[in-house]
């Protein structure tokens, strides 16, 4: 099978080096995640694993003994892309050019019909009361088929904990509320945010 993403010797060498200094080293694996969208390109997660974590959909390859996995619903929005280093203020850190954009949303503010309707419901009962207490809040944007895109603002914009809110709070009250979604997506700009809820340094 083609690899999904392709990883440069420069690249490698820092995921080597890094990988070096954790524990039981040879267990891991670095795993490689879409985690959102700003200002119109893909974010990332990159972590170290231990290799137990792998699951049967992840797209796993190879790289001269360094096993580099990219888990199952990033495949395709990633494939094709290319593992570098970017050098920052004297500092090698990781970069992954990618052609591949998210999709806007065909139509941003219509979200009239009764599946859009269920999650506004849902988002306007169940989440924003919630995400309200700590200054934030969550709009639907758009239904495409079965994704709902949605748009958080105030405390959750740039919150570091926005990926969180998002998976393990909004999704899964939008999809076990509303079974014609089965995936969720932000399109939040979370770079542009000014008053993350948990900025750094705030208790």
């Amino acid at each position: 099978m083609k690899d999904v993403i392709r990883v440069t010797r420069a690249a490698l060498e820092v995921v080597r080096k890094v990988r070096a200094a954790e524990p039981e080293p040879d267990c891991l694996a670095l795993f490689l995640e879409v985690n959102g969208s700003a200002n119109g390109a893909y974010t990332y997660d990159l972590w170290f694993g231990h290799k137990s974590q792998i699951r049967p959909g992840d797209a796993r390859q190879l790289e001269a003994e360094i096993e580099i996995v990219v888990v199952e619903p990033s495949i395709e929005r990633v494939r094709g892309a290319v593992l570098d280093v970017n050098e920052i203020a004297g500092e090698e850190g990781l970069v992954v050019i990618n052609a591949n954009t998210p999709a806007s949303p065909a139509v941003r503010g219509d979200v009239t019909g009764p599946v859009a309707e269920r999650v506004l419901e849902v988002l306007e009962r169940d989440v924003n009361p919630q995400i309200a207490m700590h200054g934030g809040r969550a709009a639907l944007v758009a239904v495409e088929g079965a994704i709902a895109y949605v748009e958080m603002s105030g405390g959750c914009q740039g919150c570091g904990m926005a990926r969180a809110t998002l998976s393990q709070g909004i999704a899964v009250a939008i999809t076990d509320a509303v079974p014609e979604i089965s995936e969720v997506v932000d399109v939040t700009d979370h770079i542009s945010g000014v008053d993350p809820y948990f900025a750094s340094g705030r208790a």
